[in-house]
């Protein structure tokens, strides 16, 4: 069941953790979708005395335009975007929409610094990394020292025609990190957890 809450409510809650966290994170869905309030959190984060230390992060598909960022980007410390197929037809087959905007996306927040974390969702047999290895390799190497973060599958928690699809393994993984490395991309993070 979603819950309704205004800046001020959230702000009380962030306040209690302030202490123990050195940021937050706006995460979905999609985050970008409600842009004016998560626009009006980070602002009153950052003007609050007490918040003020805390970073400010997306979590993000990069569906959000141009305009959205450069409204949002004054103040958000970095996104972390996912990235789930380099080919536009592979990523309409996954995710029912090209990936052209989400390339530009990561290009707008790589120039400005505000990428944090690119992140590739290891699917085996569903996603296309491998079969475009050196277009992606190559688009990741311009980004700069971007951490690439990938992310292993699992069927647990999701639903429709994803729910029979096959586990990511650390095989399954290490493969995707085998071939970024021998390309340059080195700066990888692997997942913490398989399930």
């Amino acid at each position: 069941m979603a819950q309704t809450m205004s800046v001020n409510e959230v702000l009380r809650h962030i306040r209690k953790a302030s202490l123990f966290i050195e940021g937050i994170t706006v995460s979905g869905g999609e985050a970008t979708t409600q842009l004016p309030f998560v626009i009006a959190l980070f602002s009153a984060i950052k003007a609050d005395p007490q918040l003020q230390h805390l970073t400010c992060m997306v979590d993000s598909n990069g569906w959000l335009g141009e305009t959205g960022w450069q409204k949002l980007l004054p103040v958000c410390d970095g996104v972390m975007l996912d990235f789930k197929a380099w080919d536009s037809a592979y990523h309409m087959q996954l995710t029912g929409r090209d990936n052209a905007t989400i390339k530009r996306s990561i290009l707008f927040l790589a120039k400005r610094g505000k990428l944090a974390e690119l992140r590739l969702l290891v699917i085996p047999g569903q996603v296309d990394y491998l079969h475009h290895i050196e277009p992606l390799a190559a688009f990741i190497t311009q980004l700069g020292r971007v951490p690439v973060r990938l992310n292993a599958f699992h069927a647990h928690g999701v639903y429709g025609e994803a729910k029979a699809w096959a586990n990511a393994t650390p095989e399954d993984v290490e493969q995707l990190a085998k071939e970024l490395r021998k390309r340059g991309v080195d700066n990888l993070i692997y997942p913490a957890l398989y399930l």
